[in-house]
């Protein structure tokens, strides 16, 4: 096609839309011009601008609309659990003075070690001084007064 037969027929195609907007039928004889229709769903030919959507068309499911209400739910879930959580009873321990016992463990362990330790040599020497045999000084005095106030019986006789 040479430009001037593409100039005859754009003039012509343009000559049939300003009829078809008068309301007058297009003359039928473009037959040797080929016809390219296209839709335009979005632009708006006229105007050269794009058309706004018509409210019937909007979509009835659409994300925005299936979690409409879900934020502020979170949003007063979280504000509860938060409230709950800040509660003082809760964030006070149950035993207020678990660390001071952790600590000490280690102290009170060594100590009760060597209390028993005392115990056991305790109750050793009130057993050698009932029997009369003791370790220390004071043990030893109390078993030699006891031999002198006891004479020694001769029973062999």
């Amino acid at each position: 096609m040479s430009l001037a037969a593409a100039s005859e027929a754009r003039k012509a195609r343009l000559l049939a839309l300003r009829k078809k907007r008068a309301g007058e039928e297009a003359e039928e004889n473009l037959e040797d011009a080929p016809e390219s229709v296209l839709t335009n769903r979005n632009f708006d030919p006229q105007t050269r601008t794009l058309r706004k959507r018509q409210g019937d068309e909007e979509m009835e499911d659409t994300v925005e609309q299936n979690v409409r209400g879900l934020a502020e739910q979170i949003i007063a879930e979280d504000e509860a659990k938060r409230a709950q959580d800040l509660d003082l009873l809760n964030i006070a321990p149950k035993r207020p003075n678990w660390d001071l016992k952790r600590e000490m463990e280690r102290k009170v362990a060594k100590l009760e070690r060597q209390t028993q330790q005392a115990i056991h040599t305790l109750i050793r020497q009130r057993l050698a001084a009932q029997k009369g045999q003791s370790d220390d000084l004071v043990g030893a005095m109390q078993a030699a007064a006891n031999a002198e106030n006891d004479p020694p019986s001769d029973d062999d006789d």
